[in-house]
């Protein structure tokens, strides 16, 4: 019998000896097996400056790989046939807008993909910002109950959109009194957010409801809908194109016929993106940007979303703010070629000199 437990102890112990050599050799091969066959030499979320030329590497690891082909977004910048070993691309980041790309490879064996690498590449603004200052002129009345999100001039006249489930209106604004001259309010669902005119008519979009409204200018009758994917925060427009933002670094041209995208940019300076981008005005070529929580307006360049300029507004809270919340409001009228801002239930309308 002792025998018999003797023989049984040591198949035993053989069994687990061999199980702990037995498992690492199974393992070690199938991590192997996992191995890549080509990686990127580079880290995930790379940044760089616009202008900047960087070394894009890729390190092969088998020697049967046909083909590789390298993509920044969808557009191939480059293959390789029969590569071997680490294979090298200098890319220059001149050629392409701010903001947030995709690179990857794909590599090839008889024809089909085999394996694919992907990173993020971030191309960040050459410039600081210049930093400027709101001065502020003079004040006017604005009504405290108006939780303005958006403010615009038309021919001289002041229009004015404000939000709140219940409370969101579209209004001509008596600049003597704050009060409006006329007005028309959304239905109780909908949360009113920026406003812009452009050809006669006035567009307003909503917050969450993914519903842009479009008035009449002379009678704030409603003339149509339409939809988008999305939030709507700010809008403002160039003279032919509607200009939106949805809280993010993004800004988005679109058609005022039919509210279709025609591109976007990413607003960036040299540190990063810009992002809780909220009410927008045109103003000579340029698209200035309220920020969510801050006390700045941002000014950017329409073609590349680089933010040129930084503009303090600390003295226009202290003239204009009254109690109420934040900055939220930037209207340029160009026929007096003069300039307003004001904020979320502010008591006052401020002429401000931007330098």
């Amino acid at each position: 019998m002792m025998s018999f437990k003797k023989i049984l102890i040591a198949v035993l112990v053989t069994l687990l000896l061999g199980a702990l050599v037995i498992v690492p050799i199974f393992s070690s091969h199938e991590e192997a097996d996992n191995d890549p066959i080509a990686q990127f030499l580079i880290k995930d979320n790379l940044a760089m400056h616009l202008g900047d030329v960087i070394p894009l590497s890729i390190q092969l690891h088998d020697n049967e790989i046909d083909k590789i082909e390298l993509f920044i977004q969808d557009s191939l910048l480059k293959s390789w046939n029969k590569p071997n070993g680490k294979i090298t691309l200098s890319f220059d980041s001149k050629s392409y807008l701010l903001g947030t790309k995709s690179i990857r490879f794909l590599a090839y064996k008889k024809g089909t993909v085999v394996f694919e690498d992907a990173r993020l590449l971030r191309i960040l603004s050459d410039i600081a910002p210049l930093k400027m200052k709101a001065n502020v002129i003079s004040t006017l009345p604005h009504n405290p109950l108006h939780f303005t999100q958006g403010l615009e001039f038309s021919n001289g006249e002041l229009f004015e959109s404000t939000g709140q489930n219940g409370a969101s209106i579209v209004a001509k604004i008596n600049m003597q009194t704050g009060m409006p001259l006329s007005q028309i309010g959304l239905d109780a669902t909908y949360f009113g957010e920026g406003i812009t005119v452009i050809n006669n008519k006035v567009y307003q979009l909503t917050w969450r409801e993914q519903k842009c409204f479009v008035y009449d200018q002379k009678t704030l009758a409603l003339e149509s809908d339409m939809s988008y994917i999305g939030e709507g925060w700010g809008l403002c427009n160039n003279g032919k194109q509607l200009i939106m933002s949805d809280g993010s670094e993004r800004l988005y041209f679109r058609n005022p016929s039919n509210f279709q995208v025609i591109k976007t940019i990413e607003v960036y300076d040299h540190f990063g993106p810009k992002v809780r981008l909220n009410e927008l005005e045109f103003i000579d070529g340029k698209i200035y940007a309220n920020v969510w929580m801050e006390d700045i307006i941002l000014v950017i360049d329409p073609m590349s979303g680089k933010v040129l300029s930084e503009v303090d507004c600390a003295d226009v809270i202290l003239a204009g703010k009254n109690g109420g919340e934040v900055l939220n409001g930037i209207a340029y009228n160009s026929n007096a070629k003069k300039t307003y801002l004001t904020g979320k239930n502010w008591g006052k309308l401020v002429e401000v000199s931007i330098k």
